[in-house]
């Protein structure tokens, strides 16, 4: 494959897509789709796919009951990155999971304690697939596939309960 270097700007009339190809099908898949605006996800269970949603912010809404975000499978360099868009602290749980145990996070978030002491929270880098926001005001969540099986994660999230790793 040959490579194109570009001198000035790159200029598309809608987004600018990055793919990857399988050396052995030929499949392509879309792992990030730039230039969009922000994807302002629903009130109910959301299972995210790459060329919907990753390169792009993801808004969260205030939410009526606890909700279950489910990430793809990985594809190197896929990134979502989440933020709140309420306007208080919520009594329901985020959840966001990996599509299974076996894709599971590698890094951890810093949690702004409304009531005590601020901490941080990491996951256990072998088994944690699924993240809680207990409760949770302001956050901005950045999740990044690492590979084909594992995301790092990063990010802050502020509220009176401190988010949890835990396997799914």
């Amino acid at each position: 494959m040959a490579n194109t270097t570009f001198s000035g700007p790159v200029r598309s009339e809608s987004t600018l897509k990055t793919v990857s190809k399988n050396a052995t099908t030929g499949a392509i898949t879309e792992v990030i789709t730039m230039g969009d605006a922000p994807v302002a996800l629903g009130d109910e269970n959301k299972t995210l796919d790459n060329a919907t949603h990753s390169g792009r912010t993801l808004v969260v809404p205030a939410l009526a009951a606890n909700r279950t975000i489910t990430l793809p499978a990985p594809v190197a360099g896929a990134h979502f990155k989440f933020v709140y868009g309420g306007a208080a602290e919520e009594a329901e749980n985020l959840i966001i999971i990996t599509p299974g145990n076996t894709n599971f996070f590698l890094g951890g978030i810093v949690h702004a304690d409304s009531n005590a002491d601020n901490v941080s929270i990491y996951s256990d880098g072998n088994s944690n697939s699924k993240i809680t926001l207990t409760d949770f005001g302001v956050f901005e969540i950045n999740i990044l596939a690492k590979d084909s099986t594992n995301y790092y994660i990063w990010g802050y999230a502020e509220g009176a309960d401190a988010p949890a790793f835990a396997d799914q």
